[in-house]
């Protein structure tokens, strides 16, 4: 597809020309690759026709060393002098204690961290993205008026530093993110909906950002409802991460199918998590890999979801971006089990279930990588 690079307004019968507008590109697809900064490999986004690239980068991960030393903000850099447009976001975890207040010294070291990091992307990255998942990454009970606070005050101190040092032409625009399972009712509450009017009544942030990672494409649609009815006509959303997760997750497990345990000999009554888990100790061959998944129905129905989730997305006329699951990280092989969280299944290289290709490339996972290079082109 081709991305809008400028922008041309009548405005009182005259024409005026617009710096570059990343809020206005309508629809691209692009690569997301969490924290995973070391599987960037410049290889698979050429093989894909990727023009995106998104890493989150876990902002107590600064104090170890300079921030210019750390392997996302490094990374993302590197790609962006590649030529490809990108995607960071800032992910300040609370999850495992109490949130901090805005006033308090836990606070401030946010801040310090935050200044540490505009001053090496800011201009030089497409998006920055203020929060990866605030409402996954703390307590329910700290969903107050102070969470609200607290991250309105970091999107404050980004708009101010935008202002103040790069407010000519800056190709950085920020978002707010990002908003998970807005499928379920208790999280469309008092913090979403003030979330949602900060970044209405703030004309810098550009819009906001989600994460439909859902068990139907269909519970897509209350995410979409709930941010399309509450911001600006000019804004637009981002989608950095999406899947069928909880679909996955449902079918762990299920029995491997049939035929697929006659070919390879594995026992009939095995479990499907078992042949990921086996596929994770010993990586498959391609062929192999892809006729466990191309057999499973659970799986094999929804090759398509990467397509027809797109489709819903840029349906609503206000998708700037949306970044899809690359490649399988070194955390989702960790300890898995029938109880994981199957993130691999959603990548589109499978880089730890299947063996290499020969020149030490990661091979695809057959199911989305057509309708990914095909979305590339739309």
């Amino acid at each position: 597809m081709r991305i809008i690079g400028r922008a041309t307004f009548l405005v009182l019968g005259a024409a005026v020309s617009l710096a570059p507008v990343v809020a206005l590109a309508q629809g691209a697809l692009g690569a997301n690759y969490n924290e995973h900064f070391e599987d960037v490999d410049y290889r698979d986004l050429k093989k894909t026709d990727t023009q995106w690239v998104r890493l989150f980068l876990p902002m107590p991960q600064l104090d170890s060393g300079p921030a210019i030393n750390h392997g996302a903000i490094k990374t993302i850099l590197d790609v962006a002098t590649h030529g490809y447009k990108t995607i960071l976001t800032l992910k300040f975890p609370y999850n495992r204690v109490a949130f901090p207040k805005a006033d308090s010294p836990t606070f401030a070291r946010d801040l310090a961290r935050l200044d540490a990091v505009l001053p090496l992307v800011m201009g030089k990255v497409d998006i920055l993205v203020i929060g990866n998942e605030p409402y996954i990454e703390s307590r329910p009970e700290d969903w107050n008026e102070n969470f609200n606070v607290y991250y309105e005050a970091l999107a404050k101190r980004a708009i101010a530093y935008r202002a103040q040092h790069c407010a000519t032409g800056c190709k950085t625009r920020l978002y707010m993110g990002a908003l998970n399972r807005l499928d379920l009712k208790p999280n469309q509450n008092e913090s979403t909906e003030r979330w949602m009017a900060f970044v209405k009544a703030t004309p810098e942030i550009d819009g906001v950002n989600i994460h439909p990672h859902i068990p139907t494409i269909e519970a897509s649609r209350p995410f979409l409802d709930f941010i399309l009815t509450r911001m600006r006509p000019d804004q637009k959303f981002i989608v950095t991460e999406f899947s069928l997760i909880w679909w996955w997750q449902q079918n762990l497990q299920g029995n491997i199918p049939t035929a697929f345990a006659a070919k390879y000999g594995a026992p009939a009554n095995a479990q499907n998590w078992q042949i990921i888990k086996a596929a994770l100790e010993t990586p498959f061959s391609k062929t192999q890999w892809d006729d466990f998944l191309s057999q499973s129905p659970w799986f094999e129905n929804r090759k398509h979801y990467l397509r027809n989730q797109m489709k819903a997305f840029r349906d609503t006329g206000r998708l700037a971006v949306a970044t899809y699951g690359f490649k399988q990280g070194s955390s989702m092989a960790v300890n898995f089990g029938p109880n994981s969280t199957p993130w691999l299944l959603n990548s589109i290289f499978a880089g730890r279930t299947v063996k290499p290709n020969p020149d030490g490339s990661a091979a695809f996972n057959y199911a989305w990588v057509d309708d990914y290079k095909a979305l590339q082109k739309q």
